[in-house]
């Protein structure tokens, strides 16, 4: 069996039971999502990104508070870090919501990101199910930067995917 460093599964489950209690809808989203899609942990992550429902920002942070994790890297409207010493960090991403569905992030340019309706679906860590973005929306993240070491390997998972799919 391989060996996972970093910011371990179990965290991930008290984080996102935290949000879930504090009525904080959140989907997970980066390394973490691409292993829910895939179904098991295929690497180390030094954080948890997740999209989170803008309105439930405020409740987010108290309850991440409330687990140890301080706020180390804000950059609203478009992303807040915060960081628990020895457990890792969340990485969140506000998401505003439309009637339908669909959400918008504020990048750092000015703009904005989409998430249409259909990009939150469900995957699975560590034998549960939770809330994350889907293949298509993982691949379209991973596009206009140039990619990292982790970030070739999460797009070697996601093709893997997308693969599958074709000979469904």
């Amino acid at each position: 069996m391989t060996s996972h460093t970093g910011m371990a599964a179990a965290e991930v489950h008290a984080v996102l039971d935290a949000l879930a209690a504090a009525g904080c809808r959140a989907w997970v989203a980066g390394g973490w999502g691409v292993d829910a899609l895939v179904g098991r942990q295929t690497r180390s992550h030094r954080d948890l990104d997740l999209a989170l429902d803008a309105r439930a920002e405020d409740a987010a942070l108290a309850a991440l508070a409330d687990l140890g994790y301080l706020i180390e890297s804000d950059w609203r409207p478009v992303r807040v870090e915060v960081a628990a010493p020895g457990r890792g960090w969340v990485d969140l991403h506000p998401v505003v919501f439309d009637d339908e569905g669909n959400g918008r992030q504020a990048d750092v340019d000015g703009g904005y990101f989409c998430y249409p309706s259909a990009c939150f679906v469900t995957g699975m860590i560590k034998g549960r199910e939770v809330g994350c973005l889907s293949v298509e929306q993982q691949v379209a993240f991973h596009s206009g930067y140039p990619p990292r070491d982790i970030d070739h390997a999460d797009l070697v998972q996601l093709r893997q995917l997308l693969d599958a799919r074709a000979f469904d």
